[in-house]
């Protein structure tokens, strides 16, 4: 059985291996406050273009979204977010849990826009019972979306402007940033994320790493104690240079870029297949996740060889599925999907 269900099935790339065992038996300070922290944080800031912003690492998507909310939001405040975004619908109500309540908008292909957050905050503090319900405080987008769509630099650029406007963080959910950012049409770079938004993360669990996340931090206001909330929500890695060692060894000589192309290059060969045989698509996904429409019972028999998650149904005789590819998935493997779909 051939797994296309997730990107992360895989351990971690040979060459982060060889560096945790390289230095397996050094001794450092814990808590991140080791040199390999120092390190990676200081080649993110580079890859950023900014030497002001903070950056930290923690083991996990959730608990890195959990974390930055807690620090961004008040008792009284919400988040905004598209009804598919990851902290809406794969946390388990991790942030809801907390007490703070999600304000979930209708996305298109998973995206949010500029207008619909100024909807949001016009219809909350235009209404003169606005102190009764929940204030809107911060914008969580995901990129890619979790459907494999991304934002232009226009989109972001607009959405960060309404954001300020209207005294609101946002904060981008980058699990899978560097699929985005090596996808084919983006035209956004690491630099602009630190440029427009209030933080963002870096995701490694996805791309290559064993697991972690790299928070970045650009606006002041969220940096003050930031340890402490670490640390109250179970995220101060005691072993903190197993996460620093990892984000070396990917940005050192932009091994992160040259797997999250990989795996785009083995989602095209799909979504190439898929083209040809006729087969649509429940969104436009230049990324790693495809999501083709297909005849069930065409389904039926490749599950009997690949592994792939069901996403929706469309109709009596067809479903949306997700294949989604990896830093290690095998060209040779693709390949052989891709003939079985074009004769199926």
């Amino acid at each position: 059985m051939t797994r296309f269900q997730c990107d992360y099935s895989e351990g971690a790339h040979p060459s982060i291996l060889k560096k945790l065992t390289e230095t397996n038996l050094e001794q450092t300070s814990g808590y991140g406050e080791d040199p390999y922290c120092s390190k990676a944080a200081a080649l993110i800031r580079e890859k950023c273009g900014r030497q002001d912003i903070d950056v930290h690492f923690l083991v996990g998507g959730t608990q890195t979204n959990l974390t930055v909310l807690a620090a961004a939001l008040r008792s009284h405040q919400g988040v905004i977010t598209a009804d598919s975004g990851h902290i809406n619908t794969h946390e388990s109500g991790a942030i809801e849990a907390t007490g703070h309540k999600l304000l979930a908008l209708p996305g298109t292909d998973g995206k949010l826009t500029a207008e619909q957050i100024q909807d949001a905050c016009d219809g909350h503090f235009g209404d003169a019972t606005h102190e009764h319900m929940v204030q809107p405080k911060l914008v969580y987008l995901s990129f890619p979306t979790e459907v494999g769509t991304i934002y232009s630099r226009t989109e972001l650029a607009a959405i960060s402007e309404t954001c300020r406007k209207n005294r609101l963080f946002l904060y981008v959910d980058g699990a899978r940033m560097g699929y985005g950012l090596c996808a084919g049409g983006n035209d956004l770079r690491l630099p602009d994320f630190a440029q427009l938004c209030d933080a963002f993360y870096i995701g490694g669990t996805k791309i290559g790493a064993l697991f972690g996340e790299a928070l970045v931090l650009c606006n002041d206001a969220l940096k003050e104690d930031f340890r402490y909330i670490i640390k109250q929500k179970g995220g101060l890695l005691a072993k903190g240079r197993l996460l620093g060692l990892q984000f070396l060894a990917l940005f050192e000589n932009d091994l992160y870029f040259e797997l999250a192309n990989h795996a785009n290059k083995m989602a095209a060969l799909i979504r190439e297949a898929c083209v040809k045989k006729g087969y649509t698509f429940l969104t436009p996904s230049p990324t790693n996740q495809q999501f083709p429409i297909m005849p069930d019972s065409v389904l039926k028999k490749l599950g009997e060889r690949y592994e792939y998650s069901f996403w929706q149904k469309i109709d009596d005789r067809h479903s949306a599925v997700r294949f989604c590819t990896s830093w290690a998935t095998n060209e040779a493997d693709v390949r052989r999907l891709a003939a079985e779909i074009e004769n199926s």
